[in-house]
């Protein structure tokens, strides 16, 4: 995987090569641009023998929705207390929609959040919970619940404004369960 730093000196390496001079803006875009897909696709490579057989169909048909993805925390300005269940939200599960697009209490599976490598060292399998709503989320956009502060945001900033596919996989009672019972 290419971080950051490595994909700075490639980028310079290439843009000023062997004779000093520098090279045609066009070039350079294009040598950028590979090196960004590169890392993403190596970022984002997934084993297919890592997936249940529910995750594997779920990855495998149509998306239920399209929204765009904003992020949100605990404190400081974001989010305080429990969510519109009157649960508490579950840092990388709870997902606060618009509930005219996708009923509260769906359990959802974000194509996109999976293999993705939170901050305490696991792997996020997908599945996400509609269990909170919010003033600003109105149509085909989704809030991900990060954690508490914005440091919390990092793990999944790539996330941010983009448009997700989700996947109905099914209802939930109760409030979101916990990271060790969640996928089950």
């Amino acid at each position: 995987m290419l971080n950051t730093a490595a994909a700075l000196a490639m980028f310079w390496t290439m843009a000023f090569s062997g004779s000093g001079e520098p090279q045609p803006y066009d070039a350079v875009v294009a040598i950028e641009t590979a090196a960004m897909e590169t890392a993403a696709a190596a970022e984002s490579s997934l084993d297919a023998s890592a997936l249940s057989a529910e995750q594997a169909e779920l990855m495998a048909r149509d998306p239920d929705w399209r929204a765009s993805a904003r992020l949100y925390h605990a404190g400081g300005g974001g989010a305080t207390g429990n969510d519109s269940l009157g649960c508490r939200p579950i840092a990388m599960r709870t997902v606060a929609v618009d509930p005219r697009v996708i009923p509260r209490r769906t359990k959802l599976f974000i194509r996109e959040t999976v293999g993705l490598r939170l901050s305490d060292g696991t792997v996020h399998d997908g599945y996400w919970y509609a269990s909170d709503t919010g003033g600003a989320i109105k149509g085909a956009k989704i809030d991900l619940y990060t954690g508490h502060g914005r440091g919390s945001m990092r793990q999944a900033m790539n996330l941010n404004m983009k448009t997700l596919t989700i996947a109905d996989a099914g209802d939930f009672d109760g409030c979101p369960p916990a990271w060790e019972t969640a996928s089950n």
